[in-house]
Formats: structure tokens, C-alpha cells, sequence
């Protein structure tokens, strides 16, 4: 019975691994987006407020966009080897996990 349940689950997810794993990636990139930022803010502060401004724009609009597009692709081709058994489990434990390290970044 409970095969059966994990065995619908993650061939219900398998048919949606593209979308599962651009969700994970967009995830992964709004919890340490702004880490990010700080990081680049911290390289460029001491540069001219137009040159701050367009590494900005390019790391927001050119970066991250690359970073989705390179990650999604590389998470759907790792969770695509799993048994489909344990891909139901497997992503909402990384959902969940996301979740609280979300979570526990914003107490910070």
C-alpha cells in the first residue's frame, strides 16, 4: 500500500521534473540572492556610482538568469537518475529543507 503511494507520488513528479527543478533552483537563488549582492556590492562599492549601477543590472538581469538556466537543466538531470520511489520523497524533503534554511535565514 504504501509502495503504491510513493510509486504514484514520484511518477506524478516525474512528468513534472522541468518544473520541479526550476522551482528548486529559483529557490535556491531568492535564499542567497542577497548574499550574493552583498558579495558583489562589497567588490564594486569603491567604484563610480554607473559602473556600481551596471554590475548591478548585469549580475540581476544576465547572472542569475544564467545561473536558472544552467541549474535547472543540471537538478532535472540529477533528480531524472533517481527511482522513481524516492523522487516523491526526495523533493519534498528538499522543499522542506529549503524551507527551514529559508526560514532560519530571515531570523538572521
Amino acid at each position: 500500500m504504501f509502495n503504491d503511494v510513493l510509486m504514484t507520488l514520484g511518477s506524478w513528479m516525474r512528468g513534472h521534473l522541468p518544473y520541479i527543478s526550476m522551482m528548486i533552483s529559483a529557490t535556491v537563488l531568492v535564499i542567497w540572492g542577497s548574499d550574493i549582492n552583498r558579495i558583489v556590492r562589497n567588490q564594486v562599492i569603491q567604484y563610480h556610482f554607473i559602473i556600481r549601477t551596471t554590475v548591478f543590472v548585469l549580475l540581476c538581469a544576465f547572472g542569475y538568469g544564467l545561473l536558472l538556466n544552467w541549474m535547472a537543466p543540471f537538478l532535472h538531470m540529477q533528480l531524472a537518475q533517481v527511482s522513481t520511489r524516492y523522487l516523491g520523497v526526495l523533493v519534498v524533503a528538499i522543499m522542506v529543507a529549503l524551507g527551514m534554511i529559508a526560514e532560519r535565514k530571515r531570523g538572521c
